[in-house]
């Protein structure tokens, strides 16, 4: 078993599954990932449900609207100016070269839609590997602030580890399952939130016993 896979079976018998990503489509997948950027899921919602009252939730209603119009209704996700513009950005480019279909856009081999992805206006790395995973079911696995941040505290990756590389790292560790790969990153993402935050909370963490980060501060004299 590797060392990601034994993390993997701590954190899941500690949270247990998370269920996510919260979405009805896998559009709506699409434009929460680019909604998230800098901002907080709860911002997201708001925005998201400002589109669907306004009915144009879908990828040609959001490349038809006035840019001041669709910055408006996605205002509560913050940088809505930039935001719009990498919404109609995907719409348009989807609309133009993706036959007008999600569906037949993720029938591509991921691999080579990933670099497409890539290439569009404002979609990085991690949000491109969001859509993959996430919306296309694909097994690109999705790394952010806290993968680095845990990963690195455990002694498994450097702290200055780029994307590539730390994703490379994690996809070699682990049998391509884009169900895995879901339910790690969201367990991942709620340890980071629990315990392994800036000021880390080491009291009762499940990963304690592979830590490299607490065993340094333990090792500490007091004063």
């Amino acid at each position: 078993m590797t060392a990601l896979a034994t993390i993997f079976d701590r954190l899941l018998e500690h949270y247990g599954h998370r269920d996510w990503w919260p979405a009805e489509s896998p559009f709506e997948v699409c434009v929460g990932a680019i909604l998230t950027q800098n901002t907080n899921w709860g911002n997201v919602e708001k925005a998201i449900a400002n589109l669907k009252a306004a009915g144009c939730l879908t990828l040609a209603g959001i490349a038809a609207l006035p840019p001041q119009e669709l910055a408006a209704l996605i205002r509560p996700a913050g940088y809505f100016n930039v935001k719009a513009r990498r919404l109609q950005s995907f719409c348009g480019l989807v609309l133009e070269t993706g036959q007008g279909d999600l569906e037949h856009l993720f029938s591509q081999d991921w691999r080579q839609l990933r670099p497409w992805l890539l290439a569009v206006n404002g979609i990085g790395p991690e949000t491109a590997d969001s859509m993959l995973l996430y919306a296309a079911n694909r097994p690109s696995f999705v790394v952010d602030a806290y993968t680095r941040r845990i990963f690195s505290r455990l002694g498994l990756v450097d702290e200055s580890i780029a994307y590539e590389p730390l994703r490379s790292f994690c996809m070699q560790q682990l049998p391509e399952d884009p169900a895995l790969f879901n339910e790690f990153h969201a367990l991942i993402v709620e340890h980071g939130k629990q315990h392994c935050r800036p000021r880390p909370r080491c009291e009762d963490c499940c990963l304690a016993a592979h830590c490299v980060y607490q065993q340094q501060r333990n090792r500490q004299p007091d004063g």
